[in-house]
């Protein structure tokens, strides 16, 4: 009696609140037209709809189908995070013959392992600043600010990068301690909105950035001109996300919305550019680049002119970002609509990096979905000195793609501060997984390297690698 009581409380239970929704939709609510026509219906249609995302992704959508990232790409970087082997069996599920399919020459006369030579990096900035940097790796950590992740997630790179000896750039949100807690090397970002180094009225504060540089663990200072996700638009931190610890990291107002402005107020033309990295440069002693989005090409001819007959005043590096890339809120139309691709950009940069004779003066870093061996080898290959990416250490992180990154409720703690979604992301588990990650990827390029007949793969060059079709599909 009792399990056929409990029975009908639900059954009735139910009913109850199929009833109410079929009152509220019918009579009450007036903003969703089918709701009202079709009262049962039409919440269903919704609730499908809502739904529908997640099905596909795990149902109905082909591994090599799902963007922005696909199933293949995401489950090698969480084999790889995890330390399981990446070998196949049987045969490629990639199609060779696909248009943008990307493949290496490799030599007739390969390199056997006890030929290789060691990745032995190369300076930044040596013979211009007071503290020149000298990677360790090809392969980084790019920006990735405290706010738009959350501080186990930050905790966790900056703990992985040590064990991988890799760089972790800041983001524009500013220096946190969780950035240093791991005591790996740091690349400052400085956005437009000058978190961390600004003043009152949001100018740079030479004081500020000056403490800045003091810290040892901060190598390299990166100006940002622009993002690929949101080209021409500053950084957006909705106001939920803006607690008094982010705030004051970021020397704003607290549960208010932080939004960068489009550009640095004082950089207007390419000389006023050159001389706000003069100035950065001169206060910190250490290498000064920039960020940018590539789109105008006459941009570069513009600013490699200037520097070509005086290179000292050259940014010591330009990491060049896709318009493909990742960022944790942006406009659609921007992201969608504006900007190259990595894949037209970085070529266009080294040739007239190359062209202008400040090959040996600017380094150059490519991001922009570069998170796979084959994406990072072709970045070598077409004149790139150095590769970062985000989302690649974020899927190592744990991220399942959940698209949530702007709403504060990131299922797996990522991008969500919030302790309820937080406490599944054990940095100290998840440290681990990220240098799995950066080492696996750093193996993996090697060994294309060393099929190409090259020892190092600072030997890859551009006559290494093909694309079907001639344009490669990121």
């Amino acid at each position: 009696m009792i399990w056929w009581g409990l029975a009908f409380i639900i059954v009735a239970g139910a009913g109850g609140t199929m009833g109410w929704y079929y009152i509220y939709d019918r009579w009450i609510q007036r903003d969703h037209a089918i709701r009202r026509n079709f009262p049962i219906y039409g919440r269903f249609r919704y609730i499908m709809e809502n739904l529908g995302e997640y099905f596909r992704q795990y149902w109905f959508t082909a591994d090599w189908e799902e963007r922005p990232f696909n199933r293949l790409t995401r489950a090698w970087v969480y084999r790889s995070a995890k330390a399981v082997s990446n070998y196949v069996a049987f045969g490629s599920e990639v199609d060779a013959q696909q248009q943008g399919h990307i493949y290496f020459l490799h030599s007739a006369f390969p390199v056997n392992d006890d030929e290789a030579e060691p990745y032995t990096g190369k300076w930044i900035g040596r013979g211009i600043v007071q503290q020149p940097y000298k990677p360790k790796s090809f392969f980084n950590i790019s920006g990735m600010s405290y706010g738009a992740l959350s501080s186990a997630a930050v905790t966790a790179l900056s703990e992985g990068a040590a064990l991988a000896g890799i760089w972790l750039d800041t983001g524009e949100g500013g220096l946190s301690p969780y950035h240093l807690k791991g005591g790996c090397d740091v690349v400052f970002q400085i956005g437009t909105a000058k978190y961390g180094v600004r003043d009152d009225d949001g100018n740079l504060d030479d004081a500020k950035l000056a403490a800045m540089a003091a810290i040892p663990q901060v190598k390299m200072f990166c100006i940002k001109l622009s993002q690929g996700a949101k080209p021409g638009r500053g950084g957006i931190l909705p106001a939920a996300k803006v607690n008094e610890e982010i705030a004051g990291i970021r020397h704003i107002p607290a549960n208010k919305p932080s939004i960068s402005p489009s550009r640095h107020r004082e950089i207007t033309d390419v000389s006023s550019l050159v001389a706000f990295i003069g100035r950065v440069r001169k206060v910190t002693g250490k290498p000064v680049g920039i960020k940018m989005a590539l789109g105008d090409d006459s941009f570069i001819d513009q600013l490699f002119d200037y520097l070509q007959h005086n290179p000292i005043q050259a940014p010591d590096f330009i990491q060049l970002d896709g318009a493909e890339g990742g960022t944790g809120a942006a406009p659609a139309p921007l992201a969608d609509y504006v900007g190259q691709s990595i894949v037209q950009a970085l070529p266009l940069l080294a040739e007239k990096r190359r062209q202008y004779g400040l090959r040996n003066r600017i380094r150059i870093i490519a991001s922009g979905k570069l998170l796979t061996p084959d994406k990072v080898a072709w970045a070598l290959c077409q004149g790139a000195d150095f590769v970062v990416s985000a989302r690649g250490y974020m899927f190592a992180l744990g991220c399942i793609q959940a698209m949530k990154c702007n709403t504060g409720h990131c299922p797996t703690g990522v991008t969500s501060n919030e302790p309820r979604f937080m406490r599944g992301l054990d940095p100290s588990k998840k440290s681990v997984r990220v240098a799995n990650y950066a080492k696996a990827v750093l193996h993996d390029v090697e060994a294309i390297a060393h099929a190409c007949g090259c020892k190092s793969v600072r030997e890859l060059k551009a006559h290494h690698v093909r694309v079907q079709g001639g344009s490669l599909s990121l």
